[in-house]
Formats: C-alpha cells, sequence, structure tokens
C-alpha cells in the first residue's frame, strides 16, 4: 500500500471515530436530559446531526451504543479510582463513598447499568459484552479494594457492596422529601454502613 493509500486510510477511520464520538456524546446528553426508556435512535441521530442510517452503521441497535458508552465510561471510572490511591488519600471509607458520588452524578451511566440488570430479551450478543464490562470492572475493584488496605479475599466483598450500593442509589436517589444534598449525604452513611459491616464480618471470619 502506498503512502497516499495509508493516509487517506488512516483519514477515513480518523473520520468515523470522530463521528462515532460524536453520536456517542449526543447520546448521553440526551440521557442527561431526557427520561432513558423515552429515546430512541432517531433522536440520538437528530442530536448527533446525522441520519437514522448512518448511526444504524456504527450501533445495529440502542443496546450497542449503550454498551460501547458504558466501556468508554469504566475507563473513566478507573483512571479516578486510580488517581485517587496514588495520591495516599484513598481509603476503603473513601471509595465507598466515590461509588455512590459517581452514580449520583453520572445518571445515564447508573440508568444504561439497571437497565442491563434488570431488562430481560436483550441481544445475547449485547448482553456478553455487558456481562463482559461487569466482570472487568468487579476485577478492577478486587484490586482497588486490596490496594487501599481492605480485604485480601476481596471477590465475595467487592460483590456484595457493589451490589449493595446500586441498591442504595437506586433506593434513594428519587426519595421523597429531601433535597439532593440530604439525598446524597443519606446515601453517605449508608455506604459506609455497608463498608464498615462488611470489614467487621470478613474480620470476625477470618478469626473464627
Amino acid at each position: 500500500m502506498s503512502d497516499t493509500s495509508s493516509a487517506f486510510m488512516k483519514l477515513r477511520e480518523d473520520e468515523r471515530e470522530t463521528r462515532k464520538a460524536l453520536i456517542m456524546e449526543a447520546a448521553m446528553s440526551l440521557f442527561e436530559s431526557r427520561l432513558f426508556h423515552e429515546i430512541g435512535m432517531r433522536d440520538i441521530a437528530k442530536k448527533a446531526g446525522v441520519s437514522a442510517a448512518t448511526i444504524y452503521r456504527y450501533f445495529p441497535s440502542r443496546d450497542d451504543l449503550f454498551v460501547e458508552a458504558l466501556i468508554q465510561d469504566m475507563n473513566n471510572i478507573e483512571k479516578l479510582l486510580e488517581e485517587a490511591l496514588a495520591s495516599g488519600r484513598a481509603s476503603i471509607e473513601d471509595l465507598a463513598v466515590a461509588v455512590v458520588d459517581y452514580m449520583i452524578d453520572n445518571e445515564a451511566t447508573f440508568q444504561m447499568m439497571c437497565h442491563f440488570m434488570i431488562r430481560g430479551g436483550i441481544n445475547p450478543r449485547v448482553m456478553n459484552k455487558f456481562n463482559a464490562v461487569q466482570i472487568y470492572f468487579l476485577n478492577m475493584f478486587d484490586e482497588i479494594v486490596k490496594k487501599a488496605g481492605g480485604t485480601e479475599s476481596a471477590r465475595f466483598f467487592t460483590q456484595a457492596f457493589f451490589a449493595s450500593l446500586t441498591g442504595v442509589v437506586m433506593t434513594f436517589r428519587n426519595f421523597p422529601g429531601r433535597d439532593k444534598e440530604e439525598k446524597r449525604k443519606h446515601m453517605h452513611t449508608l455506604a459506609l454502613l455497608i463498608m464498615h459491616d462488611g470489614l467487621t464480618l470478613d474480620s470476625l471470619n477470618k478469626k473464627s
């Protein structure tokens, strides 16, 4: 392949990646401002300034787009947690609060996670991708918990911890009678209680 052909192919690939990124940015913007289940691929295409036919070239279905967004978000979460650990300011308690805050502050990501966790009838190909994302996140968090001074046998602890925090945010994010900051503080308190009880139970199991 000539240098000219190589340069042309690179431009085409760069253009493809740019357009794909624009579509995902449009989708995430819509998810932050509208009810999740009301947004279709035509809405996303219109927001991105492309045709519906174009968007399906990049994402065969809305669920494919969701999974791609989650994969990118895992990279952001991993970077944030690793930076906190590298700074020396991240304890197990800090991580519990950080995970809750991330779920609260990234509404689109949280809704996509819940979508895959509770909805049936999802294309097996897409569901396999989501399961891979979920496993990667749990493995990553195992290592983060260990580095932050947590249990060495982190697998069950991490799974229970993540499931509990997801349930806390799902239950109290729209709880009536409290403003946003009151709800956030309440969820922090519950997260710290879950973490404390989990570490205490793990300690007792090691002694028995």
